[in-house]
């Protein structure tokens, strides 16, 4: 290994905790648009792949830990992963319990990093014997995905139902687009469909609002009060041992394990599904609340991490919906990078393992810290100086201006249209794990049923 990257590895992570800090901190900064740009820009300038590597992992570890705070705070995603975390959030908010919840999320997060990141590095060890195999079958792996998380969601029916025709809706308007001349042939519209999957139920509440008869029979109630006390303001303990109950701690752990080998899938639906099921077994709601935003938080990061390392370290090819979106940089960037020439083929083994290393340490003590320490005077802050209205509007214009970015006025229209099928989808019970997933699959439907 090349000790003399090591600054420039430091110095990069740095430079990731402060950027994706401060983005974190903006509800509806999507994972993909926010990181891939960046990390596109840093391999296409030349920067020396363990450096970029090392960038990318304190990155998603700062950028998952501080987005979870604007949902702790006023109810809205920081980004795709904070989705499943809402309404647990309100939960506890409507208690004024926000500032809590903010460090609970933070020892989540650790709990799940320090978890996920050396599992991820054996599981890709083992199977590396076996990636060419997993090269040849690697698109049937988000078929597959879709269809286990269909059987294990609430309507399993309708979401078996609707994989197909998702992957159809998907495919046909990038179809559409291509054949007008919106996109080239050879073009793709990805991060559009995050959003639209994402701010979805969002979308549908707000066009629910345009029918008079709706509008009028939706519940209505006094305002929430919010009371922090000078002694909160003081901070908190840094040990996540003294931040979390037993349950809480043992919980993260066991779904961080868990959702490790299942790298392959959704980290949305792996969060859901497995945040759920680490609170339910808590009797009371506030404990039950409390339980699964720590359990989401610690998904958030160990799926997360599991979806790039593993793939990265052991094959080479974007085989998860991570590498896929956020982290295809790493793999595929004509002309630095390419499928059969990137960031697996470039480093060796130990030099994969000091990027990642470097990364996740330097992110994870700098940004759990902030979280920690100043959560509850940001929750003093924007609970008495941003209005709830003035954030969902940004979270709206976000959506819309990044729909215009990808391909013009007229994807304003279909991010509304994906949106608003993926909402009532979601209101009748196909998680966002199956949308997901039928975004990934949609390319191999089409090829085999057309």
């Amino acid at each position: 290994m090349d000790l003399t990257l090591l600054l420039p590895m430091a110095g990069a992570s740095l430079a990731a905790v402060l950027l994706y800090t401060l983005i974190g901190f903006i509800p509806g900064t999507d994972e993909t648009s926010v990181l891939l740009p960046v990390t596109l820009a840093l391999v296409l300038a030349g920067t020396d792949p363990q450096v970029v590597l090392a960038f990318f992992i304190a990155a998603v570890v700062t950028l998952n830990l501080t987005n979870s705070i604007p949902t702790a705070l006023v109810g809205l995603p920081g980004g795709v992963l904070s989705a499943p975390m809402i309404d647990h959030a309100l939960t506890l908010k409507r208690e004024g319990r926000a500032a809590e919840t903010i460090r609970k999320m933070a020892a989540g997060s650790v709990v799940g990093t320090l978890v996920a990141v050396p599992l991820a590095l054996l599981i890709a060890g083992a199977i590396t014997p076996w990636a060419e195999q997993l090269r040849e079958y690697g698109s049937l792996l988000f078929v597959g995905g879709a269809v286990v998380l269909a059987l294990l969601g609430r309507n399993r029916v309708l979401s078996l139902l609707a994989i197909i025709p998702l992957g159809l809706l998907f495919q046909g308007v990038q179809a559409l687009y291509r054949q007008t001349g919106v996109l080239p042939e050879d073009g793709t519209i990805t991060v559009s469909f995050f959003l639209s999957i994402t701010a979805g139920p969002l979308l549908l509440s707000l066009a629910t609002l345009l029918n008079p008869t709706l509008r009028e029979a939706l519940p209505r109630g006094p305002r929430t009060p919010v009371r922090i006390t000078r002694g909160e303001l003081r901070g908190a303990p840094l040990s996540p041992r003294r931040l979390l109950t037993r349950a809480e701690l043992g919980a993260s752990a066991t779904v961080s394990a868990a959702s490790t080998p299942l790298f392959f899938l959704s980290p949305v639906a792996l969060t859901l599904l497995m945040g759920e099921a680490a609170g339910a077994r808590a009797k009371r709601t506030r404990d039950r609340a409390s339980r699964a935003v720590t359990a989401m938080a610690a998904l958030a990061h160990s799926t997360y991490l599991a979806g790039v390392i593993i793939p990265l370290v052991a094959v080479g090819l974007p085989l998860s919906p991570v590498a896929v979106g956020p982290a295809n940089a790493l793999f595929n960037a004509p002309p630095v990078l390419t499928l059969d020439r990137n960031v697996h083929h470039l480093l060796s083994t130990p030099q994969l393992v000091a990027a990642i290393v470097v990364g996740t340490v330097i992110a994870l003590l700098l940004s759990y810290v902030l979280a920690v320490r100043y959560s509850f005077r940001l929750t003093a802050l924007v609970t008495r100086y941003v209005p709830h209205e003035a954030v969902l509007a940004l979270f709206i214009v976000f959506v819309l201006l990044l729909a215009y970015l990808d391909a013009g006025v007229v994807n304003v229209f279909a991010v509304l249209l994906v949106g608003l099928t993926c909402g009532t989808l979601n209101r009748l019970g196909v998680n966002f794990g199956v949308q997901f997933m039928s975004l990934y699959a949609a390319p191999w439907f089409v090829a085999h049923l057309m």
